[in-house]
């Protein structure tokens, strides 16, 4: 692994010392392109106008309309963490807005598939819906707006995802991807765009005179649900998303959120009080994703709705026994998977451009975690497919992929389809993660075409392992209070939270669990514990480590320590 140093501009840095910011985060943030402090600024006055966002006052009039003739309006939902938070905030805002007749339904993954097909829309007609509203889906989905139409059904689509060549026929279309739409940040999450169109529909309801500037509802008690859903969606943290997320985190931590988030804090073991993005990456997070890998995402987003604690204690449970559930079979597949990959080349011989891997015991909804994984260890392009259970649908094969820096993943999925004309059936996603599904039969052609084209696209520098850091740390900011202020701050993708490096010494160094290598290390000739997880190789005694900063109790008493990333041997 190539451990690199970020550049950090003097005169920003500078300028955010100058304006109070603390020394070691001025580095950090203008290491991040931020060069004044008004960009860290998270004001909600300086959130972007709905006004910029394409359909967005178009979709608040449909909306404001329908709530006036009292039509009964129905979420389509996805079923992973954007798609929840997104379901929730909808349902919520709405109601909050005066829609008396909101209703909401999630497909399933394994027998719905993703999005808003004909069948779905077939669902919704059925339930007597007038208005059908997508969230964090709808944009590739021309047959189901088609189907819907032909129903009845006025459709609005919000969504974030990419558009392919043909949009769909809805009345409305809000998505900062879609052509023409000038609304600068284009990387807000599902529940973002969903959270705007609401700001809009607000607008509208003022403008009709429903309700004034003084006496209208309070949509940011909303944003903890905005904050967690576009962290757990890894979308890049640009200035727009940080305010939100920076803005849902003050309300956690304040005890204003909803119940369901409450419960889900304690069922992780976090607490609320000191929530951080990293609590909603990695603790919530994947506890409503599980809902949606192995059982029907209408728990997570009832999780999300529910203002009875009791119930959501009891929901919050549910979700924790269903992703310990999720962690198993993930173990064992990544186990089997990593096997498969790795008898793709001979030890000590390169890996193929790109990964593809199947067995007919893969369970479905947990292929996307495990594509991560091998595409974490071997740094290459990786699909991980397994049989759809779908009735009638045996035959096909549903794929997640996951990517390296540099390697658009979706446009290799569009390329695919361009050389292999038929092999995917459907395919979909963004640059460095989508899914597809193909025939059993066409496995290979998928296989051989992709490695065609991460051969062509990836080179020598794309294939070397890379791990942007933050250079030494100096031994004044090796302090328990340093790292509870950088765990306080808003990181994720795009904005990634520090990572230091430097040459250590390593005192000593033993596994612990079998998997995780425990390090006592020097570091500015100070003793200071280290560990790196899921590492079993031995380090030398003296070598050069990426880690990040944490604090670790015991006894009472904080010390900090050091979390391996990598290392440059």
């Amino acid at each position: 692994m190539n451990l690199l140093i970020r550049d950090v501009p003097p005169r920003s840095a500078w300028a955010l010392e100058q304006a109070g910011i603390h020394p070691l985060l001025a580095r950090l943030y203008a290491a991040r392109g931020v060069c004044h402090q008004g960009e860290l600024d998270d004001g909600l006055h300086l959130l972007l106008s709905p006004s910029g966002l394409r359909g967005a006052a178009e979709a608040a009039r449909l909306l404001a309309d329908a709530i006036a003739a009292n039509q009964r309006l129905c979420i389509v939902a996805d079923y992973d963490c954007d798609g929840a938070t997104a379901c929730a905030v909808a349902v919520r805002g709405l109601r909050m807005l005066g829609a008396r007749q909101v209703s909401y339904l999630v497909p399933d993954r394994v027998v719905d598939g993703y999005g808003l097909t004909p069948p779905i829309a077939q669902r919704v007609h059925a339930q007597g819906a007038d208005v059908l509203i997508t969230v964090d889906n709808g944009i590739a989905s021309v047959d189901g707006v088609a189907a819907a139409q032909q129903l009845g059904l006025q459709v609005l689509v919000t969504d974030h995802h990419l558009p392919g060549k043909e949009l769909p026929s809805a009345e409305v279309i809000v998505n900062p991807n879609q052509p023409d739409c000038g609304f600068a940040s284009k990387s807000m999450a599902g529940v973002g765009v969903v959270f705007y169109v609401l700001l809009a529909l607000r607008a509208e309801l003022r403008q009709r005179g429903v309700f004034d500037a003084g006496h209208q509802p309070r949509l940011d008690a909303l944003l903890p649900l905005v904050a967690l859903g576009t962290v757990a969606d890894v979308v890049k943290l640009d200035t727009n998303n940080r305010r939100l997320v920076a803005q849902g985190l003050k309300r956690v931590r304040a005890g204003a959120l909803p119940p369901g988030m409450a419960a889900l804090f304690r069922a992780a073991s976090r607490e609320a009080a000191k929530a951080s993005t990293f609590d909603f990456g990695f603790a919530l997070g994947p506890r409503i994703n599980a809902a949606g890998r192995l059982a029907d995402m209408t728990l997570g987003i009832e999780c999300l709705l529910t203002d009875d604690a009791g119930r959501a204690d009891e929901l919050a449970r549910q979700l924790d026994a269903i992703n310990r559930e999720r962690r198993v079979i993930e173990g064992d597949m990544r186990e089997m998977a990593m096997e498969i990959a790795e008898s793709l080349f001979d030890e000590g011989d390169e890996p193929p451009p790109a990964i593809c891997v199947f067995d007919p015991d893969f369970h479905e909804g947990v292929v996307g975690i495990v594509a991560s994984r091998i595409k974490d260890k071997l740094h290459r392009p990786t699909f991980v497919f397994a049989a759809s259970t779908a009735p009638g649908k045996e035959h096909e094969l549903k794929g997640s992929g996951r990517s390296i820096p540099g390697f658009h993943l979706r446009d290799a999925l569009d390329l695919v389809a361009k050389r292999a004309p038929g092999v995917l059936l459907r395919f979909g996603g963004h640059a460095m993660a989508a899914g597809c599904t193909v025939a059993e039969e066409h496995l290979d052609v998928f296989e051989n075409t992709l490695n065609q084209v991460a051969a062509e696209w990836l080179d020598a520098a794309t294939l070397q392992r890379r791990l942007e850091t933050d250079g030494p740390l100096l031994p004044e900011y090796r302090r328990v209070d340093v790292v509870e202020t950088l765990h306080r701050e808003v990181w994720g993708q795009g904005f990634a939270p520090p990572v230091f490096c430097e040459e250590l010494e390593v005192v000593s160094q033993r596994l612990v669990g079998e998997k995780h290598l425990s390090l006592k290390l020097k570091h500015q000739g100070q003793p200071v514990d280290g560990i790196w997880f899921n590492r079993v190789e031995p380090l030398p005694s003296r070598v050069k480590l990426a880690y990040r900063l944490d604090a670790d109790e015991w006894q009472g008493q904080k010390r900090v320590r050091f979390l391996v990333e990598g290392a440059q041997l």
